[in-house]
């Protein structure tokens, strides 16, 4: 069948690093399958099962290519996935074929992969999040001391800086940075359970020897980078591990989610802009238009990963006793997608984060626009120095900013607050003296100093912890 005659997932085409996919690659899941059973083989000869040096040679030697055609047509007749590939290493590796998934179930080799995967998949996420983390704490250093309008409601409340409003998309990946790291301190191999999780077929190998049976267990785990196994389980691994690892992804997309909506409001005020390319179309039918397409993007695939949680939390919730099956074809989906989607989400934010354009004019001019409103307290207080009275200045202030108001409003002039006031011989104010306390940096508060605590103290130490992931230039296809 050609390849446009069939459906093929635009996180493959589209959206996802080549990394990503070969993670959740058959090649790569396979492959672990292999070294899962020679991990397997390995553990058991330790414990004095009669497995030869040699077996685990020829296993060795065979863990990269598979025969996938030799477990397809297996698999059309037995209807068993792990089965038709321990049939098809046995076509590879006579002298070992029978000791393959000794004493092992499925699940061995199926949960098993399944943790490694998502291990890789968790560390590449990271990699890519202090990234995120890197680009924007350095867009946050320059631009600390910028005022611009802060809003409450999506409403002009009082000013902030460019920067203190990038720490705030940056603390949120920082929780999720955490949330990510926790998840990754925890995770651990199922280990050899056996079919219920009793170690059943493992005690009738070595002959109710506990030591031997733990044995394996751990060097299984040692073999493959872990430092643990799960302590009890049924045939496989709880599903709420699935739940977790695909909340903190979800995390992930929220945080996105959130940066990607404002900087699109932002392109709006044309305050801000995400990169715009030399070749870049905005619109079919409108040349002049350049639409945030990169962060549109992120806002749609960080959807759908929030979206894809309640997968693996239905199946956490439904699953009979030791076993059932019902959660398989679903979590083949759901856990892949969800890596998939954040880092195709990632691999736009590390693009958008190092080429956003800041426009310094219109960020002052829209903050000049609505200034004379926020700086009426200070107005007010300035004139009671000059001994004027508190609250009938209060009232004058209102009335004047509610016709200044009407104006901009209604008839589209610009604001004269400061024209009336000053006009205004209660407040014993000269237009110069108005105008000289309308400097936008006197009304930023503390956030100059906040960026660079925050920075300092908590952002910097994960940058230089982890100063050799640094660097990562993600390339993004459309």
């Amino acid at each position: 069948m050609d390849q446009h005659d069939r459906y093929i997932s635009p996180f493959s085409t589209r959206y996802a690093s080549r990394e990503m996919q070969f993670i959740f690659s058959e090649n790569n899941k396979f492959r672990t399958w292999r070294r899962l059973w020679v991990a397997l083989a390995r553990a058991e000869q330790e414990q004095g099962l009669p497995i030869t040096r040699e077996q685990i040679r020829e296993l060795e030697s065979h863990i990269d290519d598979i025969n996938y055609q030799d477990a397809q047509a297996r698999e059309k007749e037995c209807r068993h996935d792990v089965m038709s590939h321990v049939y098809a290493y046995g076509l590879q590796c006579p002298g070992a074929k029978g000791i393959i998934h000794l004493g092992a179930t499925s699940c061995y080799v199926g949960d098993n992969t399944d943790v490694i995967l998502m291990r890789d998949g968790l560390l590449l996420v990271r990699k890519k999040l202090v990234n995120v983390i890197a680009l924007l704490a350095e867009f946050a250093r320059k631009y600390k001391e910028m005022p611009c309008l802060a809003y409450t409601h999506l409403q002009p409340a009082q000013l902030t800086t460019v920067g203190k409003r990038a720490t705030l998309w940056l603390s949120e990946f920082q929780s999720d940075l955490v949330e990510l790291d926790h998840r990754l301190s925890t995770l651990a191999l199922l280990g050899s359970k056996g079919t219920t999780g009793t170690q059943a077929s493992f005690v009738e190998l070595f002959e109710g020897d506990e030591e031997k049976i733990k044995g394996v267990e751990q060097s299984i785990a040692r073999q493959l980078g872990f430092d643990r196994v799960v302590p009890v389980s049924g045939q496989t691994y709880s599903r709420k591990v699935d739940f977790y690892v695909c909340a903190a992804l979800s995390g992930i997309a929220q945080s996105a989610s959130k940066f990607s909506n404002d900087l699109r409001i932002l392109q709006n005020f044309k305050e801000m802009e995400e990169p715009f390319e030399k070749s870049q179309i905005g619109s079919s039918a409108m040349p002049y238009k350049r639409n945030p397409m990169r962060s549109e993007r992120v806002t749609s695939i960080a959807r759908y990963v929030m979206v894809d949680l309640l997968n693996p939390a239905f199946t956490a919730g439904t699953q009979w006793f030791e076993r059932t099956l019902d959660d398989s074809a679903n979590k083949r989906v759901a856990v892949a997608e969800a890596f998939l989607g954040v880092d195709s989400i990632l691999c736009l934010l590390e693009n958008i984060c190092d080429g956003l354009v800041v426009y310094p004019k219109v960020v002052r001019q829209r903050v000049m626009n609505e200034l004379p409103f926020m700086a009426t307290e200070n107005i007010m207080m300035s004139a009671v120095k000059k001994g004027g009275d508190r609250q009938e200045l209060h009232e004058r202030l209102r009335q004047h900013s509610i016709a200044a108001g009407r104006a901009v409003k209604e008839e589209g002039l610009p604001n004269d607050l400061m024209e009336r006031v000053c006009g205004d011989p209660a407040f014993g104010l000269t237009l110069e003296e108005g105008m000289a306390l309308l400097q936008p940096e006197n009304f930023t508060g503390r956030a100059p100093q906040q960026v660079e605590d925050y920075l300092r103290e908590v952002i910097d130490p994960i940058l230089e912890e982890n100063r050799d992931l640094l660097g990562d230039k993600a390339e993004i296809n459309v």
